[in-house]
């Protein structure tokens, strides 16, 4: 009778142990798993910075461009000219000089919507130089199926299914490559109407006009 009381009691004590060491893993794997959470946020917002970043330079690369390419530029002497293009090209170089580079997750289906929407941009992009006003109208046509709000151009419903299947971190970026795009065409464009009522400007003084 001892001896079974002595064996129940070494068996509760056995139990009891194996619970408070059952309870002790749930604990430490709670907090493990409450870290884990705690640097999943940490890892969103890294690539979140990393994110604006990336568009800060894109940002400052583009208004570098702007100036040295704006009328203001154009209408001062050679010598403050030369100078400030001098600073512009400083400043395009220590930019340029930044490297950053967030990864996007993508499944094969993504990859393959990311490169058909990249070929359909380059393609147009390809075609700035001959056909400034046609590529524009074009580029437009691709922004439009990237937004939500209805625009005021027609939408290339075709380029808007691709862009549906990209990865929404490369939806933004295809957004941001368009409006850069557009932008630029919009700059150059009015360059050229500029420099053409410089020439006429020129021609006319020339012949005492």
């Amino acid at each position: 009778m001892a001896q079974a009381k002595i064996h129940h009691a070494k068996m509760t004590e056995a139990a009891k142990g194996k619970f408070s060491r059952s309870m002790s893993m749930a604990d430490r794997s709670g907090q493990l798993l409450e870290s884990l959470d705690q640097l999943e946020i940490r890892v969103e917002a890294l690539r979140e910075v990393a994110t604006s970043m990336e568009q800060e330079r894109e940002c400052l690369l583009d208004l570098i461009q702007s100036i040295k390419n704006s009328e203001e530029m154009r209408s001062i002497c050679d010598g403050e000219r030369e100078e400030l293009s001098l600073t512009a090209n400083r400043l395009l170089g220590r930019t340029l000089t930044v490297e950053i580079s967030v990864e996007t997750i993508r499944n094969s289906t993504q990859e393959d919507a990311l490169h058909k929407a990249t070929s359909l941009i380059d393609e147009i992009a390809a075609k700035l130089l001959d056909d400034m006003d046609g590529a524009r109208k074009l580029l437009m046509a691709l922004h439009a199926a990237c937004v939500t709000e209805a625009p005021p151009v027609p939408i290339d419903t075709k380029f808007q299914m691709i862009v549906i299947t990209c990865a929404l971190e490369d939806q933004k970026k295809i957004k941001r490559r368009l409006e850069t795009l557009i932008r630029n065409v919009y700059n150059a464009e009015k360059n050229i109407k500029i420099m053409d009522h410089q020439k006429v400007e020129d021609l006319n003084s020339a012949n005492g006009k």
